[in-house]
């Protein structure tokens, strides 16, 4: 196939530099445009990152030269490309007014951001589990007045750690869950170097993130009706969420109560054999195996398992029963992969799939 030119709104941010390192020799996308804020515009992204560059990987070639637009120059960004990828820096209400803008120029939006996480026909999407939720880009782009444009958006990264575990066990009616989750430092956009006073120590609050990890996994788990999504009732999920001295990874310890029984031996099944539209369709990004099971007492670990499938995969262990409710269990997944950019480009290959986002 042709590949898509892209843009990627808000480059210079650690999203942004993950979205350049997986979009650079991508089958599907050519990275043409870059854009971030006014004070960025007119650098080349070298100049502009100088030594913020926080991924482990080096910066690609490709995109050293390239001259950043200024994000809000909307006509002048969406001209260039097919579509674009956003992880802009920004209040909510600025993020949705932009995103809302580039789909307006005909331009679909693949978003990291939260802002748009509620809008009722924003399609919030793990693409294995909850595919049909792009059936409301029809409402959405009748509301915006496209042919074309329209916005779709990946969850929270914490959630990526035990909600694919709620969908393959789905058949046994999970209804109420305590979560707790062990969050690293680039999911704040933090390395050490700039975050010295997280070395040796745990934060135990993350502004806005336990909303999120209690409410997200109900939307995706919703229903489409009438052009929206209608978010799920059950399971009733309690969270705390924790900053902990880790680079990447998010950890969830987790305690499920289900209405119908099941053997450890069937649970752990279906978390192996859990697949989506993603594996069937062997998508670049896609993980072969979506969550894996590790049967030693002492995994998932970040420093064995975070990386599992590229860091596109679920890693999942300590499955056993519990005193007070019926299973308990500990999840992982990788949070700039699996759980923001990954998760973004791996809807994007989707949507290209589905028909979604062609050629201009």
């Amino acid at each position: 196939m042709e590949k898509l030119k892209v843009g990627i709104l808000g480059a210079t941010g650690m999203v942004g530099q993950r979205f350049i390192t997986l979009l650079s020799d991508h089958p599907y996308f050519d990275i043409t445009v870059l854009a971030a804020s006014a004070r960025s515009a007119g650098k080349t992204y070298e100049e502009a990152i100088g030594s913020r560059w926080k991924i482990d990987v080096p910066m690609p070639e490709k995109v050293k030269g390239m001259v950043i637009r200024n994000v809000a120059d909307v006509e002048d960004t969406a001209g260039d490309v097919d579509m674009v990828f956003s992880a802009v820096d920004m209040t909510k209400e600025e993020i949705r007014a932009i995103e809302e803008a580039y789909a307006k120029t005909e331009t679909p939006v693949v978003s990291n951001n939260s802002a748009h996480r509620w809008t009722p026909d924003v399609p919030m999407v793990i693409p294995e589990i909850n595919l049909e939720h792009f059936d409301v880009i029809a409402a959405q782009k009748k509301r915006l007045g496209t042919s074309r444009g329209f916005i779709a958006v990946k969850p929270n990264c914490s959630i990526q750690a035990y909600t694919p575990a709620l969908a393959a066990w789905r058949d046994y009616e999970p209804y109420e869950a305590v979560v707790s989750t062990y969050q690293a430092i680039s999911g704040a956009g933090k390395t050490f170097e700039t975050w010295p006073e997280m070395i040796g120590n745990v934060i135990p609050f993350i502004s806005g993130e336990e909303e999120k990890s209690e409410r997200e996994p109900l939307r995706v788990f919703g229903r489409v009706e009438n052009g929206q999504i209608i978010p799920a009732v059950e399971p009733k999920i309690t969270c705390q969420c924790v900053r902990i001295p880790v680079l990447n990874g998010h950890t969830a310890s987790v305690f499920l109560r289900m209405r119908k029984k099941a053997s450890k031996e069937e649970l752990i099944e279906k978390l192996r054999s859990f697949r989506g539209y993603p594996q069937e369709h062997q998508l670049p990004s896609a993980p072969k195996q979506f969550i894996q099971y590790l049967e030693e007492d002492n995994r998932p670990q970040i420093t064995q398992d975070v990386n599992y499938e590229g860091g596109m995969g679920v890693s999942i262990g300590r499955l056993r029963p519990d005193s007070l409710y019926d299973w308990k269990f500990i999840g992982l997944a990788h949070n700039t992969l699996r759980g923001a950019a990954g998760g973004a480009v791996l809807c994007a290959e989707t949507l290209v799939s589905l028909g979604y986002i062609t050629k201009k």
